[in-house]
């Protein structure tokens, strides 16, 4: 039996894989375990490498690097490549005062682990390990490890791994229970407009459909290519009812006092072309389609990226209409200008002869949809990691500052996945590919950082300290959370339902974003989240290293 006591030894790259293995299939069976209805995901692989850490079971100290920070990369260049291309467009509109009330959050929590820091004389490197427990941010660890190794070079980095641990079930519960007792006290007030949320996207841009009667006799006899000319506000006609008989215009069509249209636009901008158009009626359309048809095909063929609808021929088609572009989730309206990109979702309105016709421009290869394109994510980490190990030095400051292995492949990410498809650089990849990537990946650094830790675990964390960790990290999470609350509400004015969503977001925390998605049919949590979580993980990422570099 010696060869099984030298497998596990810790000295066998076979030894370590088995490790590694086990550790992640322990951690993702106890995903299953919930408290009520909450759970806590993936992090249960970092208590299992603990436990197991601690009788004992370990990984060679260059596997155990290498694993971690590897396993980093992975997780957060998915995330970059997933939000890049939205990523820009968040910060336009009410984006701003959304991302305004993220940053405060971000700050805020800054702000208490400093004043934690001084006040009791707990070590930054921990205080930074609470600081990431405590808004439930595995990035930010990553990163503050990272940097921690760099400028302390003979130092372990159990202390950060310790705090995370230590603080986390709180960052967890503590923006939870926030949740619910500012529902009550909301309540209590009376303040019904709390609760009203008629939001369906941050930025207005989510494409809405209306059934139009024309009025305006100032285009009665103009052609729809002519009426685009008057206006700048995009907009799709789908369908058309001229004196009984239905049918797709294209842009030759003659618009008739009387015509009845559907009508898509952006949400923004229903009111005007309404306004424009004539007026909102009741239409229904299904009940007298005949030949009409409408299906969905996905862009299959990169020969199309970069091109718009117009070039390719798929805009005011005399016997079809594509009315909308699902791209990475987000509705776009089809206009004459949208640039496709692979694996963009096109919804045709037309004959069934004319959307064929689509469907074989377009390509609407399910299979090649579903082979993984690597090259985006690994010249991400190409360049991420060279990009995060370039010396920036800042006044004040003895050591320079690093975006490190977890910073500068998350920039260089979000920047492929927005700019990429403009310059003809597929960085298409299917949502259930990418998120294997992303599990894999986190599941990696959580394994190795739990197995890291588990040593020392039980016996820091059941000591006056500890217990002291978990008061601090308690009030990172809560004194944040209530002032966003405050701020939210009363100062800019945004309801209970977005607040939440932000909340989430801001403090990256998934179970939040479950129990708030939970509390109302309306999508303004989900929005929320989507929009100040790009720049709530930057600011995390960044603050965590900021903090070591400032005070180590």
């Amino acid at each position: 039996m010696n060869w099984l006591t030298a497998l596990f030894s810790g000295n066998s790259i076979a030894g370590d894989i088995i490790t590694l293995s086990l550790v992640i299939c322990l951690g993702v069976f106890l995903t299953r375990v919930k408290f009520g209805s909450i759970g806590i995901g993936v992090t249960w692989i970092l208590f299992a490498g603990i436990v197991l850490g601690h009788f004992g079971l370990g990984m060679s100290g260059g596997t155990l690097g290498f694993v971690k920070e590897f396993g980093l990369i992975l997780f957060v260049c998915s995330i970059g490549l997933q939000v890049g291309p939205s990523f820009f467009s968040l910060f336009k509109a009410d984006g701003i005062k959304l991302n305004i009330l993220a940053v405060a959050i971000v700050f805020l929590g800054l702000l208490t682990t400093v004043a934690f820091h001084f006040a009791s004389g707990t070590p930054i490197e921990t205080m930074v390990g609470i600081m990431s427990g405590a808004v439930t941010n595995t990035p930010s660890l990553g990163a503050a490890t990272q940097t921690f190794s760099e400028v302390k070079a003979d130092a372990t980095t159990s202390p950060i791994t310790l705090g995370y641990a230590a603080a986390y079930p709180m960052g967890v519960l503590g923006v939870l229970g926030t949740m619910i007792i500012f529902e009550r006290i909301f309540k209590k007030m009376g303040d019904k407009g709390a609760f009203v949320s008629g939001r369906r996207d941050s930025v207005g841009k989510h494409p809405e459909r209306v059934t139009i009667e024309i009025r305006n006799e100032s285009i009665d006899g103009k052609e729809i290519h002519q009426i685009m000319d008057m206006i700048s506000n995009h907009f799709v006609i789908s369908r058309m009812n001229k004196n009984g008989e239905m049918f797709p215009p294209n842009p030759e069509t003659i618009l008739n006092v009387g015509d009845k249209i559907l009508l898509i636009a952006n949400e923004a901008d229903i009111p005007f072309l309404v306004a424009f158009f004539g007026v909102r009626t009741e239409f229904r359309w299904r009940k007298i389609e005949t030949q009409i048809e409408e299906s969905k095909f996905m862009v299959s063929d990169r020969k199309l990226e970069g091109k718009s609808l117009m070039q390719l021929g798929l805009f005011g088609g005399t016997a079809f209409n594509v009315t909308r572009v699902n791209r990475a989730g987000t509705e776009l309206v089809a206009h004459a200008d949208l640039k496709l990109q692979f694996g963009d979702k096109l919804t045709v309105v037309g004959s069934k002869e004319a959307i064929g016709r689509v469907e074989k421009i377009v390509g609407n290869s399910i299979q090649k949809l579903q082979i993984p394109n690597l090259m985006p994510l690994f010249l991400s980490v190409v360049l991420g990691v060279i990009f995060g190990s370039l010396p920036i030095w800042l006044p004040g400051i003895p050591q320079p500052m690093k975006l490190g292995l977890a910073g500068g492949p998350l920039i260089v990410a979000i920047l492929i996945g927005y700019f990429g498809p403009k310059f003809k650089f597929s960085t298409y990849t299917s949502s259930a590919a990418n998120l294997m990537t992303r599990e894999i990946g986190i599941a990696m650094f959580l394994a190795a950082v739990g197995v890291g830790a588990g040593r020392d675990f039980f016996s820091t964390i059941f000591s006056s300290n500890g217990l002291n960790w978990v008061l601090m990290g308690a009030c990172i999470t809560i004194i944040p959370s209530v002032s966003a609350f405050l701020i939210g509400r009363f100062l800019l004015k945004l309801d209970y339902y977005t607040i939440m969503g932000v909340l989430s977001g801001s403090t990256t925390n998934p179970p939040a974003l479950a129990y708030s998605n939970a509390q109302t049919a309306t999508d303004a949590p989900a929005v929320g989240y989507a929009t100040v979580y790009p720049l709530s993980m930057f600011l995390r990422v960044l603050s965590a290293q900021l903090l070591i570099l400032f005070f180590v």
